[in-house]
């Protein structure tokens, strides 16, 4: 076993998401590489050395290029505000360092596009955050497609809803602040991953992105918000399937409202995020009387479930997702070998997003990348 010394910018809610995850990272999956937390970057002095001792990091700072250019530190998570990824990206990669990047990787699609130029020129190790899809029971739905269990694919159907604005005097803050924090820049993107992951390459897209709540409480009164509150597309995938997808802040109820179904000439698949452990399966080949959706309670026969847990249908969590998300990044480390998703795949859920925003203003059919 070899020891790497991890870095990770931001300390807050995915910070200590990916902190806890390399604690535990070598313990679940007995990595290669076993992470050693050398250093944690937050906005400030004080709420630095509050990360450090709170996640057990052996230093802090609040200047990320000292954590960049630090020699103990060999890798690089960046889980700061979008708009600070791209100049700690290409700083990391300017020295061969590995990145593990939290999306949307860039505040914008140029800024994007630089960073994934820089992590092609480096040839360092690069991963885009996109933990939803790495479950047990989604990577079970993507083998079962691979497979050809459901036939060919014929439609997609996805969403990722929250409820976390729906109220509309809920005050303003940075999430209603800039393109990059509204829904088709911070949900979007992990049902736009998924839609890729499942069925393939988008060749078209039709989007209506809209501001249902105009303004908000601020201290000092009303604040204009200047961002999306919730976005819908149809879309042609490249292998001739159909599909939609509906992203929004304001979906009253909803939790973690990452689903999706897909329907194929041999059956089709379900699944919802806010019951994780479960996938619905339809097979057209069972006898007519007992055709149905069954439910398949995920267990030790799924991917990644029997490293944390013996029993079928016990279950896995959140944190489980970025413990996953933590042994690929350490896999691809070990063997030079890329992990999907690269930065190159983080630049194609961005294509996507700025494709919406055009067509939603053009209100037209566009072309991927947008034309």
């Amino acid at each position: 076993m070899t020891e790497i010394g991890i870095g990770i910018v931001g300390g807050g809610y995915m910070g200590k998401a990916h902190a806890v995850a390399m604690a535990a990272v070598g313990a679940v999956f007995d990595t290669a590489l076993r992470p050693r937390l050398e250093m944690v970057c937050a906005a400030s002095p004080a709420s630095a050395e509050r990360y450090r001792r709170a996640f057990g990091f052996a230093r802090a700072t609040a200047d990320w290029p000292t954590l960049v250019e630090d020699p103990m530190v060999e890798a690089i998570m960046i889980a700061s505000p979008q708009e600070t990824h791209q100049a700690i990206a290409e700083a990391a990669f300017a020295l061969g360092k590995p990145v593990f990047c939290e999306k949307p990787m860039g505040a914008s699609l140029a800024e994007s596009a630089s960073m994934t130029a820089a992590a092609a020129a480096s040839g360092a190790i690069n991963m885009v955050g996109f933990n939803y899809i790495r479950t047990p029971a989604s990577q079970f739905a993507r083998r079962l497609i691979a497979e050809g269990r459901i036939g060919t694919l014929t439609w997609f159907r996805g969403e990722h809803t929250e409820d976390f604005y729906a109220d509309p005097q809920a005050p303003a803050s940075w999430r209603t602040e800039g393109q990059a924090n509204g829904t088709m820049g911070d949900l979007a993107p992990h049902m736009i991953n998924a839609a890729l992951a499942l069925i393939g390459p988008i060749d078209g897209l039709i989007a209506e992105v809209e501001t249902v709540h105009q303004s908000r409480p601020g201290p000092k009164g009303p604040v204009s918000v200047s961002n999306d509150d919730q976005a819908q597309m149809m879309c042609r995938f490249t292998n001739g399937a159909m599909g939609h997808m509906f992203f929004s802040r304001i979906a009253s109820g909803r939790k973690m409202g990452y689903a999706y179904e897909v329907v194929g000439t041999k059956g089709s698949i379900r699944f919802d995020q806010e019951d994780q452990n479960a996938l619905w399966l339809y097979d057209s080949a069972d006898r007519e009387a007992e055709r149905g959706f069954r439910k398949i309670l995920i267990g030790p026969s799924h991917p990644d479930y029997l490293a944390f847990c013996q029993g079928p249908g016990h279950g896995t969590g959140y944190q489980d997702q970025i413990i996953i998300e933590a042994r690929d990044f350490l896999k691809a480390i070990d063997t030079g070998k890329p992990v999907w998703p690269t930065f190159a795949d983080g630049l194609a859920v961005n294509q996507i997003v700025a494709a919406a925003h055009v067509s939603s203003a053009n209100k037209k059919w566009v072309s991927v990348p947008a034309d």
